[in-house]
């Protein structure tokens, strides 16, 4: 057993190897995909629907609702709740 590691977390190790903000960043990403997902299910909106709504293409919201495509702005985000009725909450925590 490596006692380096007794009583550490797993933020802990991710920071060790340098990569813990990117780990977050793609977590956040995931779960907002989902949860984008979980609403357009909820209300029966269809992709192409929520494209009309956002006055884009069915590739872009593809491309947002990739879990694994990290490249999505505030702003986009923001549309995206208002056009499916719904409010982006951000908030910053303790570190």
């Amino acid at each position: 057993m490596n006692k380096d590691y007794v009583g550490s977390n797993f933020d802990d190790f991710l920071r060790e190897d340098g990569i813990l903000q990117t780990a977050e960043h793609i977590a956040s990403k995931r779960v907002l995909a989902y949860q984008i997902r979980a609403a357009l299910e909820a209300d029966a909106i269809s992709v192409s629907e929520l494209a009309r709504r956002m006055n884009t293409s069915r590739s872009t919201i593809n491309r947002l609702l990739d879990p694994d495509n990290p490249s999505v702005t505030l702003e986009t985000m923001e549309r995206v709740a208002t056009a499916i009725g719904r409010r982006l909450v951000v908030q910053l925590l303790p570190a």
